[in-house]
């Protein structure tokens, strides 16, 4: 365990104060920016620079301005620890570092808030961050009608045949998505990382995008052209830790304690973290301020229409499970940046991949929750994917399945964003759902049937439906940061898309058909565990046009007139088929449009209904609006 690393260690109870060095320079012949913001910050006759080293003895700034002069430059000191110089004609587009003189010496450092780095472990580079002219502005999409489509900038579409992909790449297939039926677009975290190739969850930069997806710029164009397609842009930010590795972070001004991370991170048994001793010091307030300021940046500069924040678990404790070692300063940190975005953003989404099942995440703040719209829901995805994979129909547990179904945060049925893959979930020892279920012949009948069950689950379950890149055609086996998805699937298994897009104008209320597949009322009519049928009730007002039934059939075996209770007599039309032939070769049409209800009641609804069920099979009913 990495706890016991430090039980060797003493830790002071309460952290020391730092203690500052007086600078050679006479500091009061320096005057300060005027101008306020941290970084680079350009105006019209130059460029402000402020940087926080609070044990710094002299600062200096450094670039193609003056020649990389080290002495050129020098800071003024401000309180707090900040330091500052407004220079004349600086532009945009000019290279720099900060140079600290400190008393562990002489440290050159990439400017914390770089909104541009020419690499991980390069430069700095002034930035404008000013709105794109050609973005009509954000996409605020109702939670009952949001459909999200996570997607990894470097592997989603590579029309040159390499990796990493570039955000001009994935403009490209914008339209694409819009015409399957996403809203939204989640993408994973594009921070300047370490080397070419990343799933992004290591950020050496926190401001700024990697130079390999093609930096800033093409964020904004990528963003304004989401945008115009009418797809929000949500983007996956990490401040449960930094790096670990090119951290221009780490005992960035020479201060550190126990060998640890310095001013910007705990520098005791908090620092522990899976993925290395760089968890932030949120009991710091510039460094809480640090990330309150990312997080901002994102939806006032960019016009980002959501953030997805990783791993909250490792933010609010230090073990990622409640009733440990809480970190209440990250807590509050939490509720902090939800309380801002919601006064300064309103309608923006905030997501926590926090999996803890706890309901306190998606209360609102002033109830004493930590304020998030949604959070990602093990609850669902775990059962579900258990009940696909698994190849013995006797050991699918239909219980499991349907209280993942009624599951919910509070009294909020869209508080929780459901899916069956995600990078996580494919990844990391596990596969896509059809390759787990048959290893090696995942375009077999059976994988297809019961991966196509899961789909069913996500877009008819209450909840905000999730789907994980090239999911919609049987793409890979797993997924990795150097494998492109397989567009030629797309080919291959057309079909199958056409199910999700129908699966997704479903999901967003059919044209007036199903509109119950927008609420958030589900009741389970019918379970028969022995036979592994489950029967489900969405609603929202209830009616013709709004009702509707989901029936699933998870085992191999046909029913050729299954009877199942329905709300209302009259006549039913299946408005959806998972087998259906026009979705696969491998499949068959179906043999009924319209089924009749007769006034017979059955599992607890007023009327009755005989459907045929084939194996591994889902319907969709509902009844014509009057």
């Amino acid at each position: 365990m990495l706890r016991e690393t430090f039980q060797s260690l003493r830790f002071p109870p309460v952290r020391e104060v730092v203690k500052v060095v007086t600078t050679r320079r006479r500091s009061h012949l320096l005057i300060p920016s005027p101008h306020k913001g941290m970084g680079a910050v350009p105006h019209p006759r130059g460029t402000s620079f402020r940087v926080w080293a609070p044990t710094a003895v002299e600062v200096y700034v450094s670039g193609t301005f003056n020649g990389w002069s080290p002495t050129a430059n020098p800071l003024a000191r401000e309180s707090g620890g900040y330091w500052s110089v407004d220079l004349r004609g600086v532009r945009p587009g000019a290279r720099y570092k900060y140079r600290l003189m400190t008393p562990a010496g002489d440290l050159w450092r990439i400017d914390p808030y770089a909104r541009a780095v020419t690499s991980s472990a390069g430069e700095s580079i002034v930035y404008s961050a000013g709105n794109a002219a050609n973005d009509p502005g954000g996409v605020l999409i109702a939670r009952d009608n949001l459909v999200i489509y996570e997607l990894h900038v470097g592997t989603f579409y590579t029309p040159a045949g390499r990796v990493p992909a570039t955000f001009d790449d994935v403009v490209q297939k914008l339209p694409y998505l819009r015409d399957l039926g996403i809203n939204a677009i989640e993408v994973m975290p594009p921070m300047s990382y370490p080397g070419p190739l990343s799933w992004g969850y290591n950020p050496a930069h926190l401001f700024a995008i990697d130079q390999d997806y093609g930096g800033p710029e093409a964020f904004r164009r990528f963003v304004a052209a989401a945008h115009r397609a009418g797809l929000a842009v949500i983007l996956d930010v990490v401040y449960n830790h930094f790096g670990p590795d090119d951290l221009d972070l780490w005992q960035f001004d020479g201060w550190q304690q126990h060998g640890l991370g310095g001013v910007y991170f705990y520098n005791d048994e908090r620092a522990i973290t899976p993925w290395g001793h760089t968890r932030p010091d949120y009991g710091r307030p510039e460094v809480r301020q640090f990330i309150q300021d990312n997080a901002r940046m994102w939806l006032h500069d960019y016009g980002l229409d959501g953030l997805r924040f990783d791993a909250t678990a490792y933010i609010r404790t230090v073990y990622g499970f409640d009733g440990g070692y809480e970190l209440p300063d990250g807590w509050r940190l939490l509720c902090s940046i939800n309380e801002e975005i919601a006064a300064l953003f309103p309608g923006k989404i905030t997501i926590a991949e926090d999996l803890r099942r706890n309901a306190w995440m998606t209360r609102p703040v002033e109830q004493g929750g930590a304020g998030f719209s949604a959070q990602w829901d093990d609850v669902f995805v775990h059962p579900i994917r258990a009940a696909l994979i698994t190849p013995d129909d006797d050991q699918r547990d239909m219980h499991a399945v349907a209280e993942s179904l009624t599951y919910r945060y509070g009294d909020d049925p869209f508080a929780r964003v459901i899916y069956t893959e995600s990078h996580d979930e494919v990844a990391n020892g596990k596969a896509r759902v059809p390759e787990e279920i048959w290893p090696s012949n995942a375009g077999s009948i059976y994988a297809k049937q019961r991966s196509l069950l899961g789909a069913v689950l996500v877009f008819t379950t209450p909840g905000i439906p999730m789907i994980f890149q090239g999911q919609e055609f049987l793409s890979g086996a797993w997924f990795a940061d150097t494998l492109p998805i397989n567009w030629a699937n797309r080919a291959t298994y057309s079909g199958l898309q056409e199910l999700y897009r129908d699966l997704i104008a479903l999901r967003h209320g059919g044209n007036g058909r199903t509109r119950g597949l927008r609420g958030g009322n589900i009741a389970i009519t019918h379970l028969d565990d022995q036979q592994k049928v489950l029967a489900f009730h969405r609603w929202q007002d209830g009616g013709p046009g709004d009702s509707t039934m989901v029936i699933l059939n998870m085992r191999n075996v046909a029913y050729d007139a299954y009877a199942l209770g329905l709300p209302a007599g009259g006549q039913w039309q299946v408005r959806f088929v998972s087998d259906a032939v026009r979705y696969d070769p491998d499949f068959a049409a179906y043999p009924l449009a319209t089924l009749s209800a007769s006034a017979a009641p059955l599992h607890n609804l007023p009327f009755t209904g005989h459907v045929p069920l084939r194996p591994y099979c889902a319907l969709i009913l509902s009844q014509d609006p009057e």
